[in-house]
Formats: structure tokens, C-alpha cells, sequence
């Protein structure tokens, strides 16, 4: 089985940064590609930004300048590094993995942003 588990949310004031991680641990082996997405109460979840295991990176528009997602292949760790964070980026953040033709998510973390 595969298992992900984000860490890093919290609170922060607008302009702030977090760094939000996601450990793999398991059956992970290929990863074919990684990513973050968000979800708000009663939206659904949209996608902010993907990593291939290639290390081709694409974000949604709305992140572009401000957010960095990453991954260390040797930990089997995904970061987002989020800077100049909106009080719209606040959400529930989710890293998911694609592994054998199956997607898997993690349970999600909370990232809050003050005005």
C-alpha cells in the first residue's frame, strides 16, 4: 500500500510564507508524477501545482511567482513552498501521488491565512 501524509499547515498572516511537505512511504515505487491541490467548504478541489518524474513542473495561474513545489527523490518527500500567501489561499491542502495507473491522496493539512 502507499501511504502520504502532508505536514506543515498552520496559521500565518497575510504576506507570510509556509512550507508544506508530503511523505510517501509504501509500495511507491514509480512514482510517476506528484502533486498539490486545495479544496475550500463547499468548492470543489482544484489543482495548484504538479511535479513529473521528470521534474516538469506546472502551476495554476494563481500561484505562479508565489508558490514552488518541489520533491526529494531520496526522501520520498513532495514540498510546497508557498510565499505571499493571500488570505484566498486559505484551504485544506492535499498532495496526491500517481504509482501504477492508481492516484493516492493524502489526508490534507490546513493552511489559514490571516488579513
Amino acid at each position: 500500500q502507499v501511504q502520504l501524509v502532508e505536514s506543515g499547515g498552520g496559521l500565518v498572516q497575510a504576506g507570510g510564507s509556509l512550507r508544506l511537505s508530503c511523505a510517501a512511504a509504501g509500495s511507491i515505487d514509480p512514482i510517476a508524477a506528484m502533486g498539490w491541490y486545495r479544496q475550500v467548504p463547499g468548492k470543489q478541489r482544484e489543482v495548484v501545482a504538479t511535479i513529473t518524474s521528470g521534474g516538469t513542473t506546472n502551476y495554476a495561474d494563481f500561484v505562479k511567482g508565489r508558490f514552488t513545489i518541489s520533491r526529494d527523490i531520496a526522501k520520498n518527500t513532495l514540498y510546497l513552498q508557498m510565499d505571499s500567501l493571500k488570505p484566498e489561499d486559505t484551504a485544506v491542502y492535499y498532495c496526491n501521488a500517481f504509482i501504477r495507473l492508481t492516484l493516492y491522496w493524502g489526508q490534507g493539512t490546513q493552511v489559514t491565512v490571516s488579513s
